[in-house]
């Protein structure tokens, strides 16, 4: 019987498995995953178990139904593709066909690993870790004002740390967004106690301090370090398959590998977009969630392309952040808003169509932009950026561009 090995069981590996049943794949499948825990959901690491709320975010699935062998606690450390194998800390794996699926690990401080109170945030038992740190009055430094830093900071400013974020930009978010919007998340931080330290670069960390290369020494009982991830692909290395400069494993439009029994998905791969006309890597939940329909329906002998809109959001500061799409240097942006509520939104334009849309705390903005960036529709543009015109009303008269 045909053996389907998952290597990585987070969002990416559970829903390739359950998508594989769904299409009515019946040959045993593997799920191997390096984490002692089954399958969870790991956006609310930073905001519900961090705060409290809960201690596990385990997905429900029904193992029995399913039918999977689970191999929880063992870590791919090598790929031959001509053997069919997997090699684990354990032993090899053999697969007739393969599916990749470890997403992202932390990239860390140079040192901070030795460093006794320097936490990353990337598995629930980082975060139960962190939690426990994120006492009432004790000092905490977040480095990096990024997704997961403000996040973070938005919970431990929550749990009454006194808080500090030291940002190595100019502004927060300022490698995915262009200054009119990275500005604008600026007084959020104040607003929320949080001091914000712009243009303050790391010089070494200490146990209870954090130094800034211009001699600044903050005092810290707890330093949390989030300057962003890379794919966990190291265990590649030496298998043939083609990776990116960064790591990422190269795919065609159904996610296959160049091998063609192995495929990957998720944030570990950089797929071709024919709606953006360049290679995206994407590692948001949305992707971790739609990819291994793909990957599932052409394993069971399908011909699916994937070319999705990207979508994700955040929580910071009692404010939710949405963006749909994708935007690149050359498109035009186009700010709405904000409104008498403060509330603002954003665009993104090639041309008169809109490419990509963020918006804060406007939902309805999201849901009707998101159908202008799927359907390519053309745009008036000063329409868009008429805060009270709503988004459904904004597509000019003469069609798609």
């Amino acid at each position: 019987m045909e053996n389907v090995l998952v290597v990585g069981a987070g969002m990416a590996g559970l829903q390739t498995v359950v998508g594989l049943r769904e299409q009515g794949y019946t040959g045993r499948i593997t799920l191997l995953g390096a984490e002692p825990h089954k399958p969870y959901d790991r956006p609310p690491l930073s905001k519900e178990v961090l705060g409290g709320k809960t201690d596990d975010s385990t997905f429900e699935a029904d193992w029995d139904v399913l039918g999977v062998e689970l191999l929880l606690g063992r870590a791919a450390t090598g790929l031959r593709p001509a053997d069919r194998e997997v090699d684990t800390d354990a032993g090899p794996l053999a697969y007739d066909r393969l599916v990749i699926a470890t997403g992202s690990q932390v990239v860390n401080l140079p040192g901070a690993a030795d460093v006794d109170g320097v936490h990353t945030l990337r598995t629930l038992d980082d975060a139960r870790r962190l939690r426990a740190a994120l006492t009432p009055g004790a000092h905490v430094v977040v480095v990096g004002a990024g997704w997961i830093g403000a996040e973070v900071a938005t919970s431990a400013a929550a749990l009454g740390c006194r808080t500090t974020v030291v940002e190595a930009l100019h502004a927060p978010l300022a490698g995915a967004f262009p200054d009119d919007i990275g500005t604008r998340f600026v007084p959020w931080y104040a607003e929320a106690g949080v001091e914000l330290l712009l243009n303050a670069r790391v010089d070494r960390l200490e146990p209870g301090a954090v130094h800034l290369a211009d001699g600044t020494r903050l005092p810290a009982d707890a330093v949390v370090v989030g300057i962003g991830v890379r794919p966990d692909t190291g265990w590649l290395a030496g298998s043939g398959l083609d990776l990116d400069p960064r790591g990422a494993v190269l795919v065609d439009d159904h996610l296959r590998t160049s091998h063609p029994d192995v495929y990957a998905v998720g944030d570990c791969v950089v797929f071709p977009s024919a709606r953006y006309g360049a290679r995206l890597r994407v590692e948001h939940w949305d992707n971790a969630l739609h990819g291994p329909r793909t990957v599932a329906a052409n394993l069971a002998g399908g011909d699916a392309a994937y070319d999705p809109v990207p979508y994700f959001w955040s929580d910071q500061f009692g404010r939710m952040i949405q963006y749909v799409g994708h935007h690149g240097p050359d498109d035009e942006l186009v700010v709405r808003g904000p409104g008498e509520d403060g509330k603002w939104s954003a665009g993104w334009f090639a041309g008169d169509t809109l490419v990509a849309l963020i918006t804060v705390a406007r939902p309805r903005d999201l849901a009707q932009g998101r159908k202008l960036v799927q359907t390519g529709a053309a745009v008036d543009k000063a329409k868009f950026a008429d805060i009270g015109t709503a988004l459904k009303d904004v597509q000019r008269a003469d069609g798609t561009a």
